[in-house]
Order: C-alpha cells, then sequence, then structure tokens
C-alpha cells in the first residue's frame, strides 16, 4: 500500500520534482528516486553534499545535494547476507555521483545495524563526521525534506511506526516531537505496552493482547482467549517479570494488539498483515460515535536538556518547548474492543477514535509550544483511514499539516531525514 498522498496545497517556496527510479536490467538492483529542489541549497550556505544509510528495514541510501537528493536501491531488510553486502556497493555508487566531496556520513543511533557499522567506516576513510540521527526526528525530517524545508523553525512532528530506537535505549514507536533542525525533544509518547518474548512479539499479534489484558488487570483472560497458543499458559508468569518483557511506546504494535484482540490475526506470515486487515476491515464498516474516555493525556513534569537532541547541536534553553511530557494512553480504547463483539465495528471504532485521540495529543502540544505545523511521518501513515483523518482534523484546528508526498512515510525515505538533520547540525557548527 502507498501512504496517503498530502492533500494540502504546495507552498509556494517549496518545489520539489520526484523523477521516479528508472528500470534496470541484467539483474541489478535499480536506482532508487530522484527529488529534485527547484530553487536549489546552494544560495544558503548548505554543507552539502551528505551521505545518509538509512536503518535496518527497507534500507535504502541518500545523497543530499545542493539541487537534489539521490537514493540508492531498496535492498530490503538487512537481516540477510546478501542484502548485507549490497549496503557499501550502493553508498560507493551514490558517492561517485557527488558534486565534490561529502561533508559527512549519517546514520541510524542503533549501534548493531549494518548501516551503522558502514557508515562508520565510509566516514573513517573520507575523514569526515559519522553522525547518528535518533530514527524518529529522522522520520519528521524527511518529510521536511521532500517539502522543501531546510530550516530549524520549529515543528511538531508525529511519528508513528513499528520500532526505532530511543535516545533512552528504548524501543520507540508511537512519537509526538518538537522537532527545530538538529534538535528534538520528546513531547511526547504513547503509553507503553510490554513485548513479552522481545522481537517474537512483533511477529505474533496475540501477545500484544496479551500484554495489554496484563497491563489492565486481566491477566487471567490471556489463556482461554488464545487457547490454540501454546505459551498462552504461561504468558501471564512472563508478563509479571518486567526484565523479560522490554516497554515499547510502538503505535504499530497497538494495532497487532487491536487485530488479536477482534480475532483478526494472532500470528503474522506477512508484514503488517494483522494492520492491514484491522484497515480493510474498517474500510468497510461503520465506526460508533468517537467517546473521549476511550483516551486518556496526562502531563508529566520534565527537563528538556541536552539529553535527547541526536546531535550535539542544541538551541538555547529558552527556545525549547515546556518541560512537560505528553503521555497519551490508549489502553482504555484497547480494552474496549477486547469486549467488542463485532469486529468490523471494533476495527472501525479503532480508527475512529485513535485519529481523535492523536487530533487531541497534537493540539494540547500545539497549545504549549505555539508550533502551527504538524509533519505526519512512519509507516503507520500508509494507513489510508488513519492519514485521511489526520489531513482532515489537523487542519481544522488552524495547523499546516506536512505529509509524504511520493516518498515512502516508513523507513524507505528514512535517509532523507537523516541527511537533513545532519546538515542541520553541520551549518549550526559553522554559525
Amino acid at each position: 500500500m502507498s501512504g496517503q498522498p498530502d492533500p494540502q496545497p504546495r507552498p509556494p517556496h517549496s518545489n520539489p520534482v520526484v523523477t521516479p527510479a528508472p528500470a534496470s536490467g541484467g539483474g541489478e538492483l535499480a536506482p532508487g528516486p530522484e527529488i529534485r529542489f527547484t530553487e536549489g541549497l546552494a544560495g544558503n550556505g548548505h554543507p552539502l553534499p551528505i551521505l545518509a544509510l538509512g536503518a535496518w528495514f527497507k534500507h535504502a541510501a541518500c545523497l543530499l545535494e545542493r539541487d537534489r537528493a539521490r537514493f540508492g536501491p531498496n535492498l530490503g531488510d538487512l537481516d540477510n547476507a546478501d542484502a548485507c553486502r549490497g549496503v557499501e556497493p550502493a553508498a560507493e555508487a551514490l558517492l561517485a555521483q557527488a558534486d565534490g566531496r561529502v561533508r559527512a556520513v549519517a546514520h541510524d543511533l542503533h549501534p548493531d545495524f549494518h548501516s551503522t557499522h558502514v557508515a562508520a567506516a565510509l566516514a573513517a576513510r573520507l575523514g569526515v563526521p559519522a553522525i547518528g540521527v535518533q530514527h524518529h526526528h529522522a522520520h519528521v525530517a524527511a518529510v521536511l525534506a521532500e517539502h522543501a524545508r531546510f530550516d530549524a523553525r520549529p515543528v511538531l512532528g508525529l511519528a508513528l511506526d513499528g520500532v526505532g530506537l530511543g535516545t533512552d535505549g528504548e524501543a520507540w514507536g508511537g512519537e509526538l516531537l518538537w522537532v527545530a533542525g538538529a534538535h528534538f525533544v520528546r513531547l511526547g509518547h504513547l503509553r507503553p505496552l510490554r513485548l513479552p518474548g522481545g522481537d517474537r512479539a512483533a511477529r505474533e499479534p496475540w501477545r500484544m493482547a496479551a500484554a495489554l489484558l496484563h497491563a489492565c488487570g486481566r491477566g487471567d483472560e490471556i489463556a482461554g482467549r488464545f487457547a490454540t497458543q501454546p505459551a498462552a499458559a504461561m504468558l501471564g508468569q512472563v508478563l509479571a517479570r518486567p526484565a523479560l518483557c522490554p516497554a515499547t511506546s510502538s503505535l504499530g504494535r497497538h494495532f497487532d494488539a487491536a487485530a488479536a484482540l477482534l480475532g483478526l490475526c494472532e500470528v503474522m506470515q506477512t508484514e503488517a498483515e494483522a494492520a492491514i486487515a484491522l484497515e480493510q476491515l474498517a474500510a468497510r464498516s461503520t465506526a460508533p460515535a468517537v467517546s473521549p474516555d476511550d483516551w486518556r493525556i496526562a502531563q508529566v513534569t520534565v527537563t528538556h536538556g541536552p539529553a535527547d537532541p541526536s546531535s550535539e547541536a542544541s538551541p538555547s534553553i529558552g527556545a525549547l518547548p515546556p518541560d512537560v511530557r505528553l503521555q497519551l494512553d490508549l489502553h482504555p480504547l484497547l480494552l474496549r474492543l477486547a469486549d467488542e463483539p463485532d469486529a468490523g465495528r471494533g476495527a472501525a471504532c479503532f480508527h475512529a477514535a485513535l485519529a481523535a485521540a492523536l487530533t487531541e495529543w497534537v493540539a494540547t502540544a500545539r497549545r504549549l509550544t505555539g508550533c502551527d505545523t504538524v509533519v505526519l511521518s512512519g509507516g503507520c501513515l500508509h494507513n489510508r483511514l488513519l492519514s485521511a483523518a489526520l489531513h482532515a482534523s489537523l487542519p481544522a484546528l488552524g495547523c499546516e499539516v506536512l505529509g509524504a508526498r511520493r516518498l515512502s512515510p516508513g523507513d524507505a525515505g528514512l535517509a532523507l531525514g537523516q541527511a537533513w538533520v545532519a546538515l542541520n547540525q553541520l551549518a549550526a557548527k559553522e554559525t
């Protein structure tokens, strides 16, 4: 599925032109798309070009230059030797096209990704900085870059996906960020769910449903609800030991939990199978009236300091948003689905309530920060129902809404965002 096209008109200063990837021959992978910035970046003194190496899923490197961004081939997920072997040659091919010596090599913060190792080696060989960029910061930045927004004006960004390493070492994926160039603040996140079985929970939605039931005091239902799963009888004991169940704020895992609670998918055979089934059923069902009791927003006092940025560049303390963090709790919504006998009604309810909750979350952040531009990013924006609902509700608040246009809102376009963050970091150091 492709992401929902941005229904908002292009601002007059932003005119990126996307050139499709040419067909390949001889069994070789075709290069990725190319985005041209019709006004160019050279006049603004930007430190370019910059190479970025993406992340783990749907890996595609990107070369950001003064008038364009070139993508390398999409190598798929870096979970096999063939894909990993392709990372360095794809990066070298982009370097060969660069108009001058690259100024930096950007990469994901995760230290164990093969793309991170290649980035570090290339940067050392070229004698340039290797710049780690937090995954969700890069998601927001990729959309800003696609809209040719290369300044550091603060924006709010929803980064909604399956997983990305946070600056605290935990699994993020349902994030409300304040982004200002090379700096970001984690202004909010979803109330975490546990991952019983670790990575296995990302492939088995019934485990996420079990985590929700356990968190809400209904763990005794797990064995009966998921009687066909051999591990169900013991999973409550696993969930009682947090050390065995890392936490995640991922919206993707909330989709999985919803699908399993409604009986749509307990174990996935294909990528995003549970979320796709949930969306397809919702699209042909009627949602009940949205209830504000389906979610809660808790405001917690924190200190936004230099520990949060992807990079060393930080705005002055006076420029940071208020010292609060907004936690969006979707547990009540998921618990409602656990008692919903009509799967279609439940799927439609989930989508409608989720969009309403995210809209209120952004509205709260807008009041706190004064930011009127909202960026929609991350793989969950492939969901057409969710994307369309947010593109309708957020402008009604008076927000300018930016979403992915031709590039994927997910990890296939992530490297462009990494390059955008690195560009802003270098520019900040040179001023």
